[in-house]
């Protein structure tokens, strides 16, 4: 019996990259662990970790396979993580064994150095993880599992840094790509971003203790209110006396991931001093201005289309309705999928709501187009129940280039807009019309007023445009080929 994602359909959205925690100075740090990854399962579903420090028991760790609710809820689990300090981390697997996690790939990573032991928890994706691997195997390091995160251990390890965030400091210059770190000491929590921000993590203030996390819904949900966020290229090192910062890399201008915006955030998070669900509201309203279509319904597909769709029936007048329901319940199977069931799979999560579809001209707002697969069988289900019309709003532009910073997405070739137009996409799902958001509304929808500025874009939207911030080593010594003057 395998468990389902948390969206919907299983192969057809760009998966969320991994969420990150950390706390010192509370009563019980397992406690308000468990509840931080709870509030950042939306960022990884296959598996999580903890690893905490007490001054009798020492350093404590914990990894399972699964959701957090089923494993770091029982008191016979978190009474092994003693302590007041903590870290935690929630996985889907952008590195290593893509889709086929293995405990040893689980994170916190621990480390034993000269000065103490560490854990190191990392969101991102080091684009030069293949090239430190290849150097330091060669020097002798014995890596134990797949995961990127791992170099970094390693690199700390052969510094000759005199305290373990000098270590890091040192070890994390030599990484390329994205990366928001939570780590800990014996004494110390540690939190870092690489110099683009490209990856999410702020501060949080917890009574006399101090929270990181990947986004603001984990704050509320363990009563912490929001300091700040860290900035790009920063590093905190927090203590029971405070917090001290420094920015231990090369100045360089921000370029944070856009479609945390459109769809990895939660709705309920504050990015950039915006709340997500006004961002995507405004992205619909920015897409009816675009593309207006005469209609009778706007209706989202759950869950991610949902403030985007309520911001396209505001500005275009045509009512709002829940056109599709998603079954809330989808745990595990609850059967064990035969080929039938298995084709069944979009019908057992979503339910076309027959009474209102019937003989209307239905606009269907989600939040993106991937391979496509998704889209045919929702229309499908559309027409069955009756509609006379079909129109999709998709609430990013077209993902026409893979991610290489964290976010696990096809290879090209398969991405339906690397090799098709808007036109051959719409006949290609076989519907009356389908409209993508420019990167210029969605920037306008983000508070970028006068839109994208190609000589300097304030995000990093490689995924539309093919405008890499940091230069994909890895990936280029495997043959993928960067953008062209020509496309």
């Amino acid at each position: 019996m395998r468990d389902f994602p948390a969206h919907p359909f299983d192969d057809d959205k760009l998966r969320e990259e991994c969420g990150v925690f950390g706390v010192i100075g509370v009563s019980d740090a397992a406690n308000f662990l468990a509840l931080g990854l709870h509030a950042l399962q939306h960022r990884g579903q296959e598996a999580a970790g903890m690893v905490t420090h007490d001054p009798d028991a020492g350093f404590c760790s914990a990894r399972r396979m699964g959701y957090v609710r089923d494993n770091f809820t029982s008191r016979e689990v978190l009474e092994t993580l003693p302590g007041t300090l903590g870290i935690g981390h929630v996985r889907y697997s952008t590195s290593g064994h893509k889709g086929q996690t293995a405990i040893r790939d689980v994170q916190p990573f621990f480390g034993e150095f000269s000065m103490g032991g560490a854990a190191v928890a990392h969101n991102g994706n080091l684009t030069n993880a293949t090239a430190l691997r290849r150097e330091l195997i060669e020097r002798g390091s014995i890596f134990q599992s797949s995961s990127d995160t791992e170099c970094i251990i390693h690199l700390m390890a052969r510094s000759m840094g005199r305290s373990i965030p000098d270590r890091m400091e040192e070890a994390l210059r030599k990484c390329e790509g994205a990366f928001s770190i939570v780590a800990m000491t014996r004494t110390k929590l540690i939190g870092c971003r690489d110099p683009l921000g490209v990856r999410p993590l702020v501060l949080g203030k917890l009574g006399d203790g101090w929270v990181l996390s990947s986004e603001t819904c984990a704050l509320d949900i363990v009563g912490a209110d929001l300091v700040r966020e860290i900035e790009p290229g920063e590093m905190v090192v927090i203590t029971t006396n405070g917090v001290e910062s420094n920015f231990p890399f090369k100045s360089r201008a921000s370029r944070f991931c856009l479609f945390e915006h459109v769809y990895f955030s939660r709705p309920d998070s504050i990015l950039g001093g915006r709340s997500v669900y006004e961002t995507r509201r405004q992205i619909g309203i920015e897409l009816a201005r675009e593309a207006p279509v005469e209609a009778d319904l706007v209706c989202p597909v759950p869950d991610s289309g949902t403030p985007a769709a309520i911001g396209f029936s505001h500005e275009s007048g045509i009512p709002y309705g829940m056109g599709i329901i998603r079954n809330q319940y989808m745990g595990r199977t609850f059967i064990e999928p035969s080929e039938q069931i298995r084709n069944m799979g979009v019908r057992l999560k979503l339910n076309v709501n027959r009474a209102l579809i019937r003989g209307k001209r239905v606009i269907l707002v989600d939040d993106s187009v991937v391979r496509g697969t998704t889209s045919r069988k929702i229309k499908e289900m559309i027409l069955d129940a009756g509609a006379a019309e079909v129109h999709f709003r998709i609430a990013s532009p077209p993902t026409a280039w893979p991610c290489f910073y964290g976010v696990d997405t096809p290879e090209r070739e398969k991405l339906l807009a690397s090799h098709m137009s808007e036109e051959e996409m719409r006949r290609h799902l076989d519907v009356d019309s389908l409209k993508f958001i420019t990167l210029d509304g969605l920037y306008r929808a983000a508070g970028v007023a006068e839109g994208r500025d190609p000589q300097a874009p304030r995000y990093c939207d490689a995924c539309f445009s093919g405008d890499y911030p940091v230069v994909p080593a890895d990936m280029i010594e495997k043959g993928f080929q960067l953008k062209t003057a020509a496309e």
